[in-house]
């Protein structure tokens, strides 16, 4: 196994900040592969763009890792010193880099997926309904639209959402702007013809950000064919990560929750080549 930290900063001169943690498995056969390659996984872990939670980054990686990704975690800048669309940025150019260094991580260029988490989440599903802008933002050409992505207990829309999400990521903004800006981050109002394929999850439970928000993009996909995979559980508090004991205080009884990376990871599993 490989593991080791890119400062995307060195990378891409217009941004602010940005590290991108790699935990990469080497070659399972002995003797030379050249052709062996694995789809990544690009984890974006929650936090309200005021912090990046640490229980849902490596957790996660070494999860998809185990299922036969490369993996990749996004340690992304957050407010006061980062608002939007910085945050979009960073993942934009995550993705960017991957793709442009697919070789030397043995990686398929054509199969990179981003998993996010609560805020995460929104920012995973910002890139998934925006990718096709980015470049114009930066006047830098950038290869970032995901193949896929995951979504977990994630902030998608400003109605029954987590306001303090959009406080911190539209910090400094006129009252005018934000509500311009409010019909793109508002997930469910972006998505277009160009938006990726989704494999959504939330818990009934969840009082930080209600399923409401799933269900949202859900029907948002629907409305333009676009393939989904959408889970409400019945149980489990927001933040549930990989939902085991391991990373959670409160874990349901069904067990139920601890079934979505397995179910995730056989969603994106649609969209590759390579055998699992």
């Amino acid at each position: 196994m490989k593991a080791y930290t890119i400062d995307l900063t060195k990378e891409y001169s217009f941004l602010q900040g940005g590290n991108l943690q790699c935990i990469l498995g080497d070659c399972p056969w002995d003797g030379e592969r050249p052709d062996w390659n694995r789809p990544a996984v690009i984890v974006v872990p929650g936090g309200g763009y005021g912090m990046v939670s640490k229980r849902e980054g490596e957790p996660i990686a070494h999860a998809f890792l185990a299922k036969g990704f490369q993996t990749f975690i996004l340690w992304y800048s957050v407010a006061p010193d980062a608002v939007y669309p910085e945050q979009l940025l960073q993942l934009s150019v995550a993705v960017d880099y991957v793709k442009k260094n697919a070789k030397e991580m043995n990686v398929n260029p054509d199969e990179v997926f981003v998993v996010g988490f609560s805020a995460g989440g929104h920012l995973t599903g910002n890139l998934a309904v925006e990718h096709q802008n980015v470049s114009a933002k930066v006047g830098v050409e950038l290869d970032c639209k995901p193949t896929a992505v995951g979504l977990a207990y994630p902030v998608i829309s400003n109605i029954n959402g987590h306001q303090g999400s959009y406080e911190n990521l539209l910090l400094g903004y006129t009252e005018e702007a934000q509500e311009e800006l409010m019909k793109t981050l508002s997930l469910n109002e972006a998505v277009s013809e160009n938006t990726p394929p989704a494999f959504i999850w939330a818990t009934a439970q969840d009082n930080v950000v209600p399923a409401d928000n799933s269900l949202r993009y859900a029907m948002a996909l629907a409305k333009y064919g676009i393939q989904y995979e959408l889970h409400i559980y019945p149980f489990g508090i927001h933040g549930a990560s990989t939902g085991s004991d391991e990373i959670n205080v409160d874990v349901p009884e069904d067990q139920k929750i601890k079934g979505w990376i397995n179910d995730c990871a056989k969603f994106f599993r649609i969209y590759t080549v390579e055998k699992a």
